[in-house]
């Protein structure tokens, strides 16, 4: 079901340009970008997964992860195959890594059924998730402007990798975004994931200005990216965009090609913790584990947001404030 793609341009001797990531790619005729999505047919950029929907799901809006967006809301939850990352620890590579989309089975939904599914579900939101958002872009674009015109909310939970012009494109649709902040290492995203560090650190930036609501999740992987000084780093950038922003700090388990290591030690994530509260940031979650992860009021210390795996009780929340000292808790929440 091939449907043409937005954000390319002609550049010459047939081949295309892609625009929609960070990557860039320069698309001879009849070959694929590096998500073996999007394919130069003839001179003109199709995707190959417009509507194939390879999952749907209704979430709670925490397994996304977001904790300040709707907390106990539902999701309902698409994807389609493909990812513009090759991570060799992918938690979900067997429908992000593929090398033709035609590899994985895939029903239709077209946009006007997910929206439907959403609202029939009772979700608030629909989330754009389990593989990467950017190189379904198109289907997620459509689905989310009938979304908005119907009351729900649009979520991606995404690598951080399009490009500018797509976050711009998006933007009037998009009301929240988990972002993997996978490392803090240039060298680290080149080898392990065939990519780079700063167009996700734009990307986080940018977001954060046009006030999409953003999340940041970083996955620790023993002996890759679970330094003092790389998490010193992390929750360092994070903290300089904002201090309010959520940091999820998630549990690794051998997955994929990286297999020959062991679960990350849950000493690790409370370290990282803890060196995420020394750089300032006030709300601080581990993920992949059975511990609970309360919200906190950052001035009284008040329990605010009480969850129990996906049970959540926002009873010591007025609105968006603190029911016993009326200070701020920064998110998007029922008024």
């Amino acid at each position: 079901m091939a449907h043409e793609a937005m954000l390319y341009k002609q550049a010459g001797s047939g081949s295309v340009k892609c625009f929609l990531c960070s990557h860039n790619c320069m698309i001879p005729v009849g070959k694929y970008g590096i998500c073996n999505i999007r394919q130069n047919v003839d001179g003109k950029l199709y995707t190959h997964v417009y509507g194939k929907s390879v999952a749907s799901h209704i979430d709670p809006i925490e397994k996304k992860p977001l904790y300040h967006f709707f907390p106990g809301s539902n999701a309902f939850s698409i994807a389609t195959p493909g990812c513009n990352f090759k991570c060799d620890f992918c938690q979900n590579w067997q429908i992000s890594q593929v090398k033709n989309p035609k590899d994985i089975p895939s029903g239709i939904m077209l946009p006007g059924a997910v929206v439907k599914e959403a609202l029939k579900s009772g979700c608030k939101s629909i989330a754009y998730t389990y593989t990467e958002p950017t190189v379904f872009f198109e289907y997620a674009f459509d689905t989310a402007r009938l979304a908005k015109k119907e009351g729900l909310y649009n979520i991606f939970v995404t690598n951080g990798y399009m490009s500018r012009e797509a976050i711009d494109n998006i933007n009037p649709y998009l009301d929240a975004a988990n972002i993997d902040l996978k490392s803090f290492s240039d060298d680290f995203y080149k080898k392990r994931c065939k990519a780079r560090l700063e167009p996700v650190l734009d990307s986080i930036r940018y977001m954060k200005k046009l006030r999409i609501w953003i999340e940041v999740t970083t996955l620790i992987i023993p002996g890759l990216n679970d330094s003092k000084e790389e998490l010193k780093d992390i929750a360092g950038f994070i903290a300089e965009i904002g201090i309010d922003i959520p940091w999820h700090i998630s549990r690794f388990h051998p997955d994929y090609k990286y297999i020959d290591s062991e679960p990350t030690p849950i000493e690790a994530l409370n370290t990282a913790g803890l060196i995420g509260k020394d750089a300032g940031l006030r709300y601080i979650y581990l993920g992949n584990v059975v511990e609970e992860s309360p919200t906190l009021c950052h001035r009284c210390g008040k329990e605010l947001i009480k969850r129990y795996y996906t049970a959540v009780d926002t009873t010591a929340l007025r609105g968006n404030r603190c029911a016993n000292c009326d200070t701020l808790l920064e998110g998007v929440f029922e008024s």
